[in-house]
């Protein structure tokens, strides 16, 4: 391999920034406590679109999803986008991904094809066989489902067969299985048929064969959880105490100020259809009211599903060191946004920016390299991935790319590269389509067409209380912040090229 640096990338699905042992006692998760000690945490890392397609096809293209076009989920990410997979496999690079891509929806047209979707994707026989380069990762082993989802199929699928679990379709609700949909917090497969085994077994093959080749590598490992449902096998859902944890709650009348949206989700029966122009569902347009007791043990269940995890991204990490490789490997944790589970009263994913959403865990190791036992505080965006993993890799960042290289900042060889990040969130062509400017201080959230937004003042306001949007004392500061913003849309244009010559 010589001294090319392997890059191992390991996500995780809708959680919550603040759900890492070592920054919250109320949960355990000792692996990615290994990565706090050995790597810096970055606590202000945001994720391009609060949903799942537009922000992973940014975190391998390096645009924002209003560039790359998967703006919202139902889009596909166009085969024709270039993404870093394609770079480090031109530099020599082995790329697999294992896991979740969902770069494409579970449908598809004569004109925008699928591959994630229905027949196809529990064709079991075109997946033994698959062995197409997917979106620049040579190598990809895929599944679509969140637990007990009837997505389940694809490569996850193959290797519960493989595993002698021919009873698969037990664990899965129909029409794909057989199990009750009723059926909360234990999940009666076998941890060791979960999909948490299955993406870090067949991780750790992939470890072990570019090891054996003496081949670089670009490896996405992909986790599904702590995404709901929430469901856990056993011990992992009564790991936690449901009346022991911190339930976050609304304040009194806190969404008085907040476009109307906000208060509609804290209705018992809210009308949601001027919203509606696709005819497809809104993600967090519905009631979000909740029994506290019930919410308390989705929280319980929530954690469990992330400590579940952490023990298989720990059988990585240790396989990285039984096979020699930490050394010379860049690894990064992260999630491709946050989730709610009780904050300002919403429980699900929306058109809701609070940090909660937006904002996501990050950490980063790389030995002699990337500063140890570090907290860095410094702005940090998933667009920023592929420039920074190609500038690590010591190869040529393109100019099409939008992403700021971060590559000073993860060494500690610099304070920041940004002042700013934006946050997209097209999820309907017009009546849900506003984007977030979020500084050192301040947050602001313009709507498309709309007279209404948000205004945050994120230090005196941590908990995102008091919206200021109409308030006259932030009158000039609001006036100052949307000029930053549109300072900042002239900037996330990419320069194809640079400029070679007078005219």
């Amino acid at each position: 391999m010589g001294n090319r640096p392997n890059l191992l990338l390991i996500t995780s699905d809708q959680q919550h920034w603040n759900t890492i042992g070592a920054f919250n006692p109320e949960i355990s998760t000792p692996n990615l406590d290994r990565l706090v000690r050995e790597g810096t945490a970055f606590t202000r890392a945001y994720c391009p679109n609060p949903t799942c397609t537009p922000t992973r096809s940014s975190l391998i293209t390096g645009l924002y999803p209003s560039q790359h076009g998967a703006w919202t989920l139902g889009t596909k990410l166009s085969e024709k986008v270039r993404t870093v997979g394609e770079d480090f496999l031109e530099a020599g690079y082995e790329t697999a991904l294992v896991g979740k891509a969902h770069f494409q929806p579970l449908a598809s047209t004569p004109e925008y094809s699928s591959l994630e979707s229905y027949p196809v994707l529990q064709d079991l026989d075109f997946w033994r066989g698959f062995d197409e380069t997917y979106y620049g990762f040579r190598h990809a082993e895929l599944a679509r489902n969140h637990a007990n989802e009837a997505h389940v199929g694809q490569h996850y699928a193959l290797w519960l067969e493989e595993k002698g679990c021919s009873n698969w379709r037990d664990y899965f609700v129909g029409p794909t299985g057989t199990m009750d949909k009723s059926a909360a917090h234990k999940w009666d497969i076998p941890e060791e048929y979960h999909y948490d085994a299955w993406i870090a077994e067949r991780t750790n093959a992939l470890l072990e064969q570019y090891k054996r080749e003496d081949t670089p590598f670009f490896l996405w490992s992909s986790f599904f959880d702590p995404h709901p449902p929430y469901l856990v096998p056993e011990p992992w859902h009564a790991m936690y105490d449901p009346d022991k944890l911190t339930v976050p709650r609304a304040a009194a009348r806190e969404h008085d100020a907040n476009p109307p949206h906000f208060r509609l989700t804290q209705e018992e029966n809210p009308d949601f259809s001027g919203y509606k122009e696709t005819g497809f569902g809104i993600h967090g347009m519905h009631s979000h009211r909740h029994e506290e007791a019930e919410l308390r043990r989705n929280i319980a269940t929530y954690y469990g599903m992330t400590s579940l995890m952490d023990k298989y991204i720990g059988r990585i990490l240790d396989k990285l060191d039984e096979l020699g490789l930490t050394e010379n490997t860049l690894v990064v944790f992260t999630s491709d946004h946050g989730h709610f589970y009780g904050h300002h009263g919403l429980t699900a994913k929306g058109p809701f920016h609070y940090e909660d959403l937006i904002r996501l865990p990050m950490l980063v190791r790389y030995p002699g390299h990337v500063p140890a036992g570090k907290v860095n505080a410094s702005l940090q965006s998933l667009v920023d991935f592929a420039p920074t993993f190609l500038r690590f890799a010591g190869l040529r960042v393109p100019y099409t790319m939008s992403g700021k290289d971060q590559y000073e900042v993860w060494n500690g060889r610099q304070t920041a590269v940004r002042d700013h990040i934006l946050c997209e969130n097209h999820h309907e062509p017009t009546t849900i389509h506003l984007k977030t400017y979020v500084d050192e201080r301040y947050k602001l959230t313009v709507y498309y067409k709309q007279e209404y937004g948000e205004l945050f003042d994120l230090e005196a306001d941590k908990e995102e209380r008091h919206n200021r949007w109409n308030d006259p004392d932030y009158a000039d500061i609001k006036s100052k912040l949307l000029l930053k913003y549109a300072w900042a849309g002239l900037e996330q244009e990419p320069l194809f090229m640079p400029r070679i010559a007078h005219a």
